[in-house]
């Protein structure tokens, strides 16, 4: 979907991205992390053409995006960022609806996208006639989220998207967007600096540092197989064993075939997050439910040793 070849990258004399070589699968959820100053915002905005590049290759979709109409090529990708954007004098129908008016979608087309935006990210019908300042911060950033996908973008770009957001917001976003790139098989970038909010997200997760690739992989990798002394240390030496928990399902890890009486946890919950639960609860075993809130099985405290084979 998308190639970097030898990207580079000057503002002002320095370099901010340096001889980037980056290949990102289509259907991906790619998260880009780093410092700040490591150049993981500039290679996004490069994508799109919000930043053009100084030398080497970016290809979208096979074609050098040099070659291509920017406003042509923008209208094919999605972008969300953390603060969001939306024109505050339009109703959240409007909003989402600012790219597809511009391609001249008919309004019968452009009013069912809108409702199923809304149902997709779990917003209410009334909210379409309210005007942004009405909602809340979580409700704007969904709507900011539902315009980035309004006319179906082959690629979606989100810069510290859930950023400005408090952390139950956050982590329901979250969710939400790998419930929706899931159901779609959309490719995602997305830049962070939240480590647990990419090993959350990412299937690739890329490390950069100085405008350069320090590493990149399976989230498992760079957590049990860091590349040297800067990714062991970004990623946390003393907290590996919670952060490589976060990797894992309860569901995943639950023992089928038992049950046992008590209140249930979800099977998509974290094994970190069941942790803090095996411990708030002062127990050794805790009851899994699916998503249709049956019985799946009995998740023990034991299990968690195993998740770092099952990842």
């Amino acid at each position: 979907m998308i190639e970097f070849n030898q990207v580079s990258k000057v503002f002002a004399g320095k370099e901010a991205v340096r001889n980037l070589t980056l290949h990102i699968e289509k259907g991906s959820f790619t998260v880009l992390i780093g410092t700040s100053g490591s150049g993981k915002s500039t290679t996004l905005k490069m994508i799109n053409r919000l930043v053009e590049h100084d030398s080497g290759e970016i290809r979208f979709a096979g074609e050098a995006i040099e070659r291509m109409d920017a406003r042509a090529l923008r209208r094919r990708i999605g972008y969300a960022i953390q603060s969001i954007g939306l024109f505050p004098h339009w109703n959240v129908a409007k909003n989402i609806a600012t790219v597809p008016a511009l391609l001249g979608w008919p309004k019968a087309k452009i009013n069912q996208r809108v409702e199923e935006l809304l149902a997709l990210l779990n917003l209410d019908t009334q909210l379409a006639s309210r005007f942004p300042h009405q909602l809340s911060g979580g409700q704007q950033q969904r709507v900011g989220v539902a315009r980035a996908l309004a006319a179906d973008p082959e690629l979606l770009l989100m810069d510290e998207p859930f950023g400005a957001l408090d952390p139950v917001n956050r982590q329901a976003l979250q969710q939400e967007m790998l419930r929706i790139q899931k159901l779609s098989g959309r490719t995602v970038v997305l830049v962070t600096h939240d480590i647990d909010e990419a090993l959350t997200l990412a299937d690739q997760l890329v490390l950069m540092d100085g405008g350069e690739i320090v590493q990149q992989g399976r989230p498992v990798e760079l957590l049990t197989q860091p590349a040297n002394a800067f990714a062991r240390d970004f990623f946390g030496r003393s907290e590996l064993g919670v952060r490589l928990l976060a990797l894992g399902r309860a569901g995943s890890a639950a023992r089928r075939g038992e049950w046992l009486e008590g209140e249930p946890i979800a099977a998509t919950l974290t094994l970190r997050e069941a942790l803090s639960q095996f411990i708030a609860r002062r127990t050794d075993k805790l009851p899994v439910i699916d998503q249709q809130q049956q019985p799946l099985g009995v998740l023990h405290f034991s299990d968690l040793l195993r998740q770092r084979e099952t990842n």
